[in-house]
């Protein structure tokens, strides 16, 4: 058996509660087929997945010590371990249908996960996963609140998101400084935008990178028509907007 060292490098805080990876493992709906894990370290919720009835899984890792630990643990899953880094490689390669993630995400590549996943959207149906609190929070916020931001417009854009619950910091090794959450996004039935998908990213982003500033000021660079230009809509700061007025206002700039 190979003992894994959690790495800080690679942002390793690894589970050690059976009954939160169990009720992790079982926020994923359950007809659900094709599965990728994303940073399994141990196996802590690989386990508990292949318990599942009818689950086509693959796992991702790039820490080789736990990649050679999984191989070991879970022989079955030998030809199922793709040993990379989830940032880089072509999720859509994996499963030629639509396929749900899961996973104990390292805090330090959270929003990069966040802002991949969006790059396959239209194959990824479902994602179950563990953040920082904070992170889970501000993805889940409605508009309105501080903590809304660019994650919370671009995700809420393209997926429904529950807030399912807080885990202690106790049941990590090591143990880090912040609370965790789990969350799910469950792809919405908007296959498109009803925009130019690329200036909406580039708005909501341009908006709360000056989020003090009401949109009229923020945006005053982009060619918005002038007949929007004295609405009500652009008096307002980014978090009071939600997805639909940002898809407005992104209708509103002349190409």
């Amino acid at each position: 058996m190979i003992t894994i060292k959690p790495k800080k490098t690679l942002g390793q805080h690894f589970l050690k509660d059976e009954n939160i990876a169990r009720k992790i493992v079982n926020s994923l709906s359950q007809n659900t087929v094709n599965i990728l894990e994303i940073g399994p370290g141990t196996g802590v919720l690989t386990k508990h997945l292949l318990k599942k009835n009818n689950v086509n899984l693959f796992v991702i890792e790039i820490d080789r010590e736990a990649v050679e630990h999984l191989k070991i643990v879970f022989p079955e899953l030998e030809k199922r371990i793709i040993f990379d880094n989830c940032i880089k490689y072509d999720l859509s390669s994996i499963f030629p249908e639509p396929f749900s993630i899961i996973g104990n995400f390292p805090y330090n590549i959270s929003s990069q996960i966040l802002f991949r996943i969006l790059d396959y959207k239209n194959h990824i149906t479902e994602v179950v996963g563990m953040f920082q609190k904070e992170v889970a929070e501000r993805i889940s916020s409605k508009s309105g609140n501080k903590k809304y931001g660019i994650l919370s417009v671009l995700m809420q854009a393209f997926y429904d998101i529950e807030y399912l619950f807080t885990v202690n910091e106790k049941v990590f090794i090591p143990q880090p400084k912040v609370k965790s959450s789990v969350i799910r996004l469950k792809r919405n039935n908007i296959p498109k935008l009803n925009c130019n998908e690329e200036l909406f990213f580039r708005v909501v982003k341009t908006a709360f990178n000056q989020r003090r500033k009401t949109l009229r000021n923020s945006l005053k660079n982009m060619n918005i028509d002038s007949n929007i230009l004295e609405t009500e809509i652009l008096g307002k700061r980014p978090e009071q907007l939600n997805v639909n007025q940002f898809i407005e206002i992104t209708n509103s700039i002349k190409l």
